[in-house]
């Protein structure tokens, strides 16, 4: 029943946290296309990490972006707390994902393997 309450909650910070992010936080720094990817709440809802992907091709942009999202974190649990109905609004600590380009650098190496007909690499 415990695991059943904290994914639900954690799919909805997940939700709600994007939704502040893209609709109410007015910050010009948040310029690149991002992605709340995962939230993760401690069992006291005192601590959340909250997983961000961002999409650039940009490094510095995609820094920047993060950075922007990472700085209004007290706006984004007070907004949160006007939102959500629970006694507590955790603490967020935004983590920069980078699994995205991880996975694209692992792709471009597997499509760059070629294969003969009779299974050797060439």
């Amino acid at each position: 029943m415990k695991e059943k309450r904290e994914r639900r909650l954690n799919s909805e910070f997940q939700k709600e946290i994007y939704d502040i992010i893209k609709n109410k936080i007015k910050n010009p720094e948040i310029t690149e296309m991002f992605s709340i990817l995962q939230v993760d709440v401690t069992n006291d809802l005192k601590h959340a990490k909250v997983y961000v992907s961002v999409y650039s091709t940009v490094e510095e942009k995609r820094l920047s972006t993060f950075n922007a999202i990472k700085d209004s974190a007290k706006q984004i649990r007070m907004e949160l707390g006007k939102v959500m109905r629970i006694r507590t609004v955790p603490e967020l600590d935004f983590i920069l994902d980078n699994s995205a380009e991880y996975g694209q650098k692992i792709d471009k190496i597997l499509s760059g393997l070629t294969y003969s007909d009779d299974g050797e690499n060439l």
